[in-house]
């Protein structure tokens, strides 16, 4: 048996609990970690709350960090004892033993808390930056950028040669600057502050945040199609902006390209609170709180 976070009920962070699960085995293509880590999201206290899924009780996490410990079948391209960092598509990564369907070597600089803040962030944002057909020579505005997924999105869009506008919270814009953005307040008056860096508008927009904006994003970027939601479901449907999801095909691929990114110091994604799997209830606390910069991460074993 493992120790796993799961929860019998909806409710507050209280309704958490570390249940003792069946070892998991991997299927063919699959590997098995010991965790060492393993990445907190937003959608885990809205699972909690009974927002997304309806079934009970329910495990979560669906990325990690770890130590290979058990091969599924075909599986050639690790071995046991490898660090890897990836998805897990049963959504039981925060436990002591996850088998991952989709993995990469955990870039040699990193250690295993900072591998599993990466699975998410730089998926969704790659997804994105696809979506929007982001390139060299394109203007991006990244609505929501001091996030874990906007400062993927970032530094994502920097490497593919975008130049990058950045909202954030004045507190945050020197951070935006090492990422490689030119930072803007978001806030009333957005539209104008985005105009006097770029006078003819941007060509694409990215809103992560959710803030409401995407009347804004449509007028800078002229136009609905230029523009591309992951926070704003209602809004999209409201204003005929994209909404991404990983329905429509999810960009794995980044996992295994970003190492050398890392290596070379263009992407970095920030931890900004590790916790022992016990006390789960308090990152979900923080994490409903907002405005992180960087990931909340449990740590196991």
């Amino acid at each position: 048996m493992v120790k796993a976070v799961g929860f019998s009920q909806f409710g507050g962070p209280e309704v958490l609990e570390i249940v003792d699960l069946p070892d998991p085995h991997p299927g063919p293509g699959q590997v098995r970690i010991a965790v060492r880590a393993a990445g907190v999201n937003p959608s885990d206290w809205k699972k909690r709350k009974g927002l997304m899924d309806r079934e009970l009780p329910q495990t979560l996490g669906y990325e990690a960090a770890g130590v290979v410990d058990e091969l599924g079948q075909g599986v050639a391209d690790v071995a046991v004892g490898d660090r890897v960092f990836g998805f897990c598509a049963d959504g039981a990564a925060q436990a002591e033993l996850a088998v991952l369907s989709f993995y990469a070597p955990v870039p040699p600089s990193l250690g295993f808390a900072e591998a599993a803040a990466l699975p998410a962030a730089v998926e969704t944002a790659a997804r994105a930056l696809d979506q929007l057909g982001v390139g060299s020579g394109s203007t991006l505005l990244v609505n929501g950028a001091s996030g874990s997924v906007g400062s993927a999105a970032v530094q994502l869009a920097a490497a593919r040669g975008a130049r990058v506008i950045g909202t954030a919270s004045p507190a945050n814009h020197e951070y935006l600057r090492a990422l490689g953005a030119e930072p803007v307040a978001y806030g009333e008056g957005l539209a104008g502050r985005v105009l006097a860096l770029a006078p003819d508008g941007v060509d694409l927009a990215l809103d992560v945040a959710g803030s409401g904006v995407l009347p804004e994003l449509i007028e800078l970027a002229g136009g609905p199609g230029h523009v591309l939601t992951i926070a704003d479901f209602g809004g999209a449907q409201q204003h005929g902006v994209r909404f991404s999801s990983g329905d429509a095909g999810r960009a794995l691929y980044a996992l295994a390209e970003i190492g050398e990114l890392i290596e070379s110091g263009r992407l970095s994604l920030p931890v900004a609170q590790t916790f022992p799997l016990a006390e789960v209830a308090a990152a979900h606390r923080v994490s409903e709180d907002g405005h992180l910069r960087g990931k909340l991460v449990l740590l196991v074993g």
